[in-house]
């Protein structure tokens, strides 16, 4: 789960595509095959109920691979059973098998020289590495450094931070995000037109930066961390000294980079300046597009051992067929990610990281939608899945799975509904979309709001890139549309900083600690709202006449375009 939400809380073009790339434009959603009234009432007691199995001691926090996934699978098979739906595999079982790699860093101290002088970096506390090589060492020998900017070749913005240097067996420093490009007429603004403006694209991620790297022949590299700019302290980062799990490439991902990794602002400061730089002054540079990357004079050097393990995860998903026989091979897909952290660290004696709201309440949800989807009717024309992904705290991997291997094509996938956390505080007058704008999945949210008189609001944080670091975003890359809610702000007979209150309590004391556990506070008459809401995007879509498609400009269109042509 994201760390900061709307709920709590581009590396291409982007919008979605029409059922055949050569059909005219969609149109906005027309009138409601059912009325929000006529859909079945959720049950926030059942909600609650799934919670509270989920994210007991018993489960042991849902790690992958542990005793807490066997459980977690079988229970979510069984309620998707007793909701009335079909094995989700084809195969007739209710998994997806996930083979995993599980990889536990342990890195010597960073040396970097230059001229004879080296200074040593603490790992953890000025850094963090790891390697997606499924080795058990990895060696980094004097390695050149590079500041690399921004660590972005964007052709559609004529931007490119590397200007032609060779990287090959070079370890890049660098930044966080993408480019903060100033409006040529007014330097206090962004360039709307540059990297979405405010808005992060995909080329502001890290999982980006990494790709970029290792595209490029980089022996290494390591992003600088500000917490305020990353959306997360560094203490999120240092849990990537763990254990992390990747997905068991052929290759053994030796296509990668040696080393990826993070270095705290501070400690890139030092290293800038034992170079002769100035950090603050090089950030700027590097929000131009006549930044050239600048070769530091100095060499790194890591040794990192790895421990390793082979884990056969599982996405569970269930199948609600569709009703008419000559769409039922077209779906709609609910998505929510069962995992979490399993044994963490101790907290008043506590070390099973719970996960209750960080995902058993998404899961939960997700759940429950099932049993209303399965008792509508008249019945969905189309087919609904299911799917309760694993390890998304590892890095989505789970719906990077199944995006890589679908079960069912993605070309007759019309959208994707993700539930990553619900709203547990009580009824808002408003429901953040996260990425708002972006498909038309957004145009039937909003007409479900307005019959809950309820309105949408956009992500207060899009600088944050919150669209990029959830389970739709595999659909996405894919061309898939997806619809990425939040819970909403505006807390009915609440104080107005009700809602940043509670999500800065959550995300200072109980985000990914024992402690998000089921509070006495909770109030899900809010988060009924929002699984009707959700119920009915979905049991809209499967009846629609066309597809729903991105917007016009939204960096995901070309490629549904592309893969729904290649379906003629």
């Amino acid at each position: 789960m994201r760390i900061s939400f709307g709920l709590p809380l581009s590396l291409l073009p982007l919008a979605f595509a029409v059922a055949c790339a050569s059909e005219p434009a969609a149109p906005k959603p027309a009138a409601a095959p059912l009325p929000m009234a006529d859909l079945p009432n959720v049950s926030a007691e059942a909600i609650l109920a799934d919670i509270g199995r989920l994210a007991s001691d018993e489960f042991e926090g849902r790690a992958p691979g542990s005793k807490g996934e066997t459980l977690t699978v079988q229970y979510l098979s069984d309620q998707f059973a007793k909701a009335g739906l079909e094995p989700g595999n084809p195969d007739g079982t209710w998994v997806q098998k996930v083979p995993l790699v599980g990889l536990t860093p342990a890195p010597t101290s960073l040396e970097i020289q230059k001229d004879g002088v080296k200074k040593s970096f603490k790992p953890i506390t000025d850094f963090v590495a790891f390697s997606k090589h499924v080795v058990g060492e990895v060696k980094l020998e004097n390695s050149e450094l590079v500041f690399a900017g921004y660590g972005v070749q964007a052709p559609e913005y004529n931007w490119d931070d590397f200007k032609g240097l060779d990287v090959k067996g070079k370890t890049l420093i660098v930044l966080v995000n993408d480019p903060p490009v100033p409006d040529p007429q007014n330097a206090r603004e962004l360039d709307a037109k540059t990297f979405g403006g405010k808005a992060m694209t995909y080329y502001g991620r890290w999982t980006y930066k990494y790709e970029k790297a290792a595209e490029l022949g980089a022996a290494a590299v390591l992003i600088v961390h500000e917490a305020y700019s990353a959306g997360y302290p560094w203490a999120v980062v240092q849990g990537n000294a763990a254990e992390r799990f990747n997905l068991a490439a052929p290759d053994k991902n030796l296509g990668r980079s040696k080393v990826e990794g993070w270095l705290t602002m501070e400690a890139a400061t030092e290293l800038l300046k034992m170079a002769g730089q100035d950090y603050q002054k090089l950030k700027a540079l590097a929000a131009t597009k006549a930044f050239q990357p600048v070769p530091l004079g100095m060499t790194a050097s890591l040794g990192l051992k790895q421990a390793m393990r082979t884990v056969d995860s599982q996405n569970v998903i269930g199948k609600l067929p569709g009703a008419d026989p000559s769409l039922t091979n077209e779906y709609v897909i609910y998505t929510a990610h069962w995992d979490h952290f399993g044994h963490c660290a101790v907290l008043d004696g506590d070390d099973i990281c719970n996960g209750a709201l960080d995902n058993a309440s998404g899961t939960a949800m997700m759940l429950e939608i099932a049993r209303k989807m399965k008792a509508i009717q008249p019945a969905p024309k189309r087919s609904i899945l299911f799917l309760s992904v694993t390890a998304e705290e590892q890095g989505l991997l789970g719906s990077e799975y199944y995006a890589a291997y679908p079960l069912y094509p993605l070309d007759k996938t019309l959208g994707v509904v993700n539930i990553d956390g619900i709203n547990q505080w009580g009824k808002t007058s408003d429901l953040v979309v996260v990425g708002l704008g972006a498909s038309d999945l957004d145009d039937y949210a909003a007409a479900a709001a307005k019959e809950q008189n309820r309105t949408l609001k956009p992500d207060a944080e899009p600088e944050k890139g919150f669209y990029y670091r959830s389970d739709h975003f595999n659909f996405a890359k894919k061309g898939v549309p997806a619809f990425d809610p939040g819970g909403g702000v505006d807390y009915i007979g609440k104080p107005a900083d009700y809602s940043q209150k509670k999500r800065d309590e959550y995300t200072n004391n109980d985000y990914h600690k024992p402690s998000d556990q089921i509070k006495a506070d909770w109030d899900l008459s809010g988060a009924v709202d929002d699984a009707k809401l959700f119920l009915a995007i979905g049991y809209r879509v499967a009846q629609a006449e066309k597809y729903p498609q991105w917007e016009t400009g939204n960096e995901f269109r070309s490629i549904r375009e592309a893969a729904l042509a290649k379906r003629k």
